[in-house]
């Protein structure tokens, strides 16, 4: 980090910088820790009231150590996002925000977030202890690592998803592990493709990792993703259908694949750069994603 990232920001009221602070910490993020509730429903106890709470505290957690990571990674990279033409608003960037203050409070929350795991057990410490170790060690240094940098954003999906069950003590089915790991890979993937397409296009510089990458890797590591995923997703569905007797698991393979191969279209064409945004405004994929969820709701719930 250069002298002039922990430079102090400058003097603003009060107001602007708890204003800035709150949009540091990236509120509209917090969505993805939904993926906690992934285990419970995929075991069919999201509705069991123990399961619930268990759940929440992980989603808790995670809102509290993702938001610390951005913090941390905000301050290291502050630098290059204020020579970008996006991230150059960010509130530590725009000097809105002190970087000093911004790494007290992520000590704060990461502190917070081990200590709130603790509440539902040892396991979810565990896991977020590790999410907290190896996206620190992402945003010091591995971002630049080309292949580790994938794994690791990726991990990141698939310890959300893990944490739900560790919370609970929910056994995980090791073909749901491996879909959701496949999954988290194809959508960082085709992130990390669609921002190399806007950096040709514009000549931006993104982010330092993108220079060992071409296209033609970043499809084939995407399209490899899709495959391994439909694969062991198929798996997991025939093996919810031995356990239920209910051939609803196996016709949910259809709406799934479906709403793969849509949101592949979406990658093609280089608009994935913010998966959430996407899923957002894609209507035809959240259908398909309606229908998957009720198909497979019907299998594990009504079976």
């Amino acid at each position: 980090m250069t002298a002039s990232a922990i430079a102090p920001a400058p003097s603003l009221g009060l107001g602007v910088q708890l204003r800035g602070l709150a949009r540091a910490l990236r509120p509209r993020q917090w969505v993805k820790n939904v993926l906690v509730l992934a285990a419970p429903f995929a075991s069919g106890t999201v509705g069991d009231p123990r399961v619930l709470a268990a759940a929440g505290i992980a989603f808790a957690a995670f809102c509290l150590a993702g938001s610390a990571i951005y913090l941390v990674n905000d301050v290291q990279d502050v630098e290059a996002d204020r020579a970008h033409p996006v991230k150059c608003r960010r509130p530590i960037a725009a000097g809105i925000v002190p970087p000093r203050l911004a790494l007290a409070l992520a000590a704060v929350l990461l502190t917070a977030a081990l200590a709130t795991s603790t509440v539902a057990s040892l396991d979810l410490t565990a896991v977020v202890a590790v999410y907290l170790a190896v996206q620190v060690g992402y945003c010091l240094a591995l971002k630049h690592q080309p292949v580790i940098d994938l794994c690791i954003v990726a991990s990141g999906f698939l310890l959300r998803a893990i944490a739900g069950g560790a919370a609970a003590g929910i056994l995980l089915s090791q073909w749901f592990l491996l879909a959701a790991a496949f999954g988290s890979l194809f959508m960082v993937a085709g992130k990390r493709y669609a921002e190399l397409r806007y950096a040709e296009r514009t000549g931006a510089r993104i982010r330092r990792s993108l220079d060992r990458y071409s296209s033609s890797y970043l499809r084939f590591v995407w399209g490899s993703s899709a495959t391994v995923l439909i694969m062991t997703y198929g798996l997991w569905a025939f093996e919810i259908r031995e356990r239920s007797h209910s051939v609803w698991a196996v016709l949910s393979m259809i709406p799934f694949v479906m709403a793969v191969l849509r949101y592949a279209v979406d990658v093609d064409s280089a608009n994935a750069g913010a998966p959430e945004h996407l899923i957002l405004s894609d209507r035809p994929l959240q259908a398909l994603g309606l229908c998957w969820l009720a198909t497979l709701s019907v299998a594990v719930y009504l079976s």
